[in-house]
């Protein structure tokens, strides 16, 4: 009888798999050697893997220009980052190492954008796309930053009142509206806050921002929550931007940008794949074909992606450090670490990620809850995306288990507050960064030692 871990994974699912292979009863993860890292480092851990980042960006890009050579495109392609993914430098470093762009949604990015340029990370050609409600210093800041002389700032205009603080700069400037979208099904309401209504957008162009000789209407902004998925509800809502943009083009010659806001979806499971190039080619053959029926120039495409950017390049590790059977069928492995406090979406928004063991994988399985080192009865973990149920190995006598929560890169720091207090002020764990130097070969530092518990007293007044 096949009853290892190892076993149940081979016939669950194809593995070895990118990024994820097992060596003399180990994990690696991106050809990382996990055994040795958790000897030196221990756990809990957090692993970024650079490299990662900027496969995936340049793997965009081909999908574009493949789609763009496929289907005679004639317009430009722009791989924006969302900074609010994960603001960590090390990330913008490697995201401006790629010749990304960059997208802003509060007045504090733009703090971001100047200690870049500051430390000459950028120069102020970047082409920089301003999202978000605006309050009045956030609009603010985006105007020093076109007066300071950034010549590709585009603010995008997510509502009507935003107008009154781009209207009267002093020198010509370009900017982009915003469609709201309708939210899928299952919401709580109908149409996104996030955009200015579709009924509103001719008469509000025509009447306010027409008039306007130094300002230029460049951009269409479209954004779906759920991200780019190859389903009814998505080629449905691009379809209305895409109506948009054609009636838009007929009052507005110098329309002549689509940003497809909303992030390429990443695997959260072993079982997930994605045709990317097939979504891509579709997205970019639909604007050709809306555009070519109603003979206007095909626009330059903008995207927006941050958990695509990131989210696949890291990880974080626990030990599993005590066991609870609590009844007949429920058994929990405690780990060393709070889910709650390391990877909230799990907590906040069910969100599912690839979880595995490190080691063990020719123990025989058993089914378990992950339960997180916090008082709080919600800081647990206990099903997959496909399943509702989890598989660790069995821990035998004395044997130390490890596991690891996988594609955690985008936004777990940031919602988290990384650097401040945490629940039960259970601390931020160490994290470490690797990368590969000229020669190929695999490097590490550390970024921060785990958190400690004096920062957190003095953030609260203790000190």
């Amino acid at each position: 009888m096949r009853d290892r871990y190892i076993d149940l994974i081979e016939q669950t699912y194809y593995f070895p798999q990118d990024g994820f292979d097992i060596e003399d009863n180990w994990l690696n993860f991106h050809k990382i050697d996990l055994r040795q890292i958790i000897e030196e480092h221990g756990a809990p851990l957090k692993i970024y893997y650079l490299p990662k980042i900027g496969d995936n960006i340049n793997r965009a890009r081909r999908w574009f220009y493949e789609a763009f050579e496929s289907t005679g495109y004639n317009g430009h392609y722009y791989y924006c980052y969302c900074t609010k993914s994960n603001h960590f430098a090390f990330v913008l470093d490697e995201v401006l190492k790629n010749n990304a762009h960059l997208e802003t949604s509060s007045n504090y990015d733009i703090n971001l954008i100047r200690a870049l340029f500051k430390k000459k990370k950028i120069d102020k050609k970047i082409r920089i796309i301003c999202n978000g409600f605006k309050p009045k210093e956030y609009a603010d800041s985006i105007v020093g930053l076109i007066n300071d002389g950034y010549s590709n700032v585009i603010p995008v205009l997510d509502n009507m009142d935003e107008w009154e603080y781009f209207k009267n700069v002093d020198k010509e400037i370009n900017i982009g509206v915003r469609m709201a979208a309708e939210e899928e099904p299952n919401y709580q309401f109908y149409t996104s806050r996030l955009g200015i209504r579709q009924r509103d957008m001719i008469p509000f162009y025509i009447e306010k921002i027409k008039p306007n000789e130094n300002v230029n209407l460049k951009m269409l902004h479209f954004f779906i929550d759920s991200g780019i998925k190859d389903s009814a509800y998505y080629w449905s809502e691009l379809n209305k931007c895409l109506n948009m943009y054609v009636d838009l083009k007929q009052v507005c010659p110098e329309l002549n940008s689509i940003n497809i806001g909303g992030g390429m979806p990443i695997r959260y499971s072993l079982g997930s794949k994605y045709d990317y190039a097939y979504l891509i080619e579709e997205i970019v053959r639909k604007i050709k074909s809306f555009c070519d029926e109603a003979e206007i120039e095909h626009p330059n495409i903008y995207t927006e992606f941050g958990n695509f950017t990131v989210g696949e390049s890291a990880c974080n590790i626990f030990e599993v450090i005590g066991q609870k059977k609590q009844n007949d069928s429920e058994l929990w492995y405690m780990i060393g670490g709070s889910l709650m406090a390391t990877i909230p979406d799990a907590w906040g928004l069910n969100q599912r990620f690839i979880l595995l063991p490190i080691n063990g994988w020719n123990q025989t399985y058993l089914r378990t809850i992950i339960g997180g080192l916090s008082c709080d009865v919600s800081d647990y973990y206990n099903s997959e995306v496909h399943i509702n149920q989890v598989y660790m190995p069995k821990i035998v006598g004395d044997q130390k288990l490890y596991i690891g929560f996988f594609h955690t890169g985008a936004y777990q720091d940031s919602i988290s507050g990384y650097g401040g207090t945490k629940h039960c002020l259970i601390p931020s764990p160490k994290i470490l960064i690797m990368d590969k130097d000229s020669n190929g070969k695999l490097t590490q530092r550390i970024f921060a030692e785990e958190q400690s518990a004096d920062s957190m007293l003095k953030v609260l007044g203790y000190h």
